[in-house]
């Protein structure tokens, strides 16, 4: 069983960047593709980017288009979603959630395997 562990998150300032950083425990996340979603507290999960097996297809939401990149090493097995020019509004706890079946949708009920999530906080 893939277990997503996340890492990296903390506090920047507006305009600031962060990486955060989606590794596996227990198995290889080379067969799997990644999503990544937001949760803040009140409000369900959020797409935010998805990446394929083989990090030839990604997908963002609208919301950070131009601001936001995914991307995966799959020699050191992890996932990285890099958040630049960063805003207020995107304060969440951040996960990472991996599917077997190579789904790379906007459907958390599609990804087998969620992370606890790491918290990104952008103070303005």
């Amino acid at each position: 069983q893939v277990q997503p562990v996340e890492s990296g998150g903390g506090l920047v300032q507006a305009g600031g960047s962060l990486r955060v950083s989606c590794t596996a425990s227990g198995r290889s996340f080379s067969s799997s593709s990644v999503g990544w979603f937001r949760l803040a507290p009140g409000k369900g999960r959020e797409f935010v980017a998805s990446i394929s097996s083989s990090g030839d297809d990604t997908y963002l939401s609208h919301s950070i288009l131009g601001r936001f990149t995914i991307s995966r090493d799959s020699a050191k097995n992890t996932m990285y979603l890099q958040m630049d020019d960063m805003t207020p509004e995107v304060t969440d706890v951040y996960h990472c959630d991996a599917s077997r079946g190579g789904y790379i949708g906007t459907v958390i009920l599609e990804y087998d395997a969620w992370g606890q999530g790491t918290q990104v906080t952008v103070s303005s």
